[in-house]
């Protein structure tokens, strides 16, 4: 992985390499890379803990770091994936559930690390985006009453 120039570096509290681990495996263009680990002793960690973890998510640079529990994730921050169908949706909402997380409202769920995600369908930002304001408030409202965006019901709003 070279450096880039602009990184997200989310804080972890010891498992940064297991997150970027899942991470690489539920997202297509996503990888670990270099696993560095601490030269020295730290307030959070030892000698030779893993002290950060470099990584991708769908192609965007991260960088874990083993900070220990001084902070927390929050919604603050969040990745947001866009879908193309209702089988992509399910899949990444339901990989990260499934592995400890939880679901929230309007598309969005938590890993099992804190970490926001918003699973965003093409289908809602384009029925948010409709240049009839009735639609787009159609679309909205329906997507106030999700948990996982329900594609065919977004379809359906859109329409009237």
């Amino acid at each position: 992985m070279t450096t880039a120039t602009n990184t997200i570096c989310p804080w972890y509290d010891g498992d940064a390499e297991e997150a970027a681990r899942f991470y690489a495996a539920t997202f297509p263009d996503s990888s670990v890379g270099a696993v560095h680990r601490a030269p020295s002793d730290y307030p959070s960690g030892k000698q030779g803990d893993v002290l950060t973890v470099e990584f991708s998510v769908m192609g965007i640079p991260c960088l874990g770091l083993n900070g220990g529990p001084a902070f927390k994730h929050c919604e603050a921050f969040s990745f947001q994936v866009a879908t193309a169908d209702q089988a992509e949706t399910d899949r990444y909402w339901h990989a990260i559930v499934a592995n400890g997380g939880k679901e929230s409202e309007c598309g969005w769920c938590k890993d099992r690390w804190g970490l926001s995600w918003q699973i965003t369908p093409v289908a809602l930002i384009e029925g948010i985006a409709d240049p009839d304001p009735a639609v787009a408030k159609r679309v909205f409202d329906a997507m106030m009453e999700m948990g996982k965006i329900d594609i065919a019901a977004i379809e359906a709003a859109r329409r009237g």
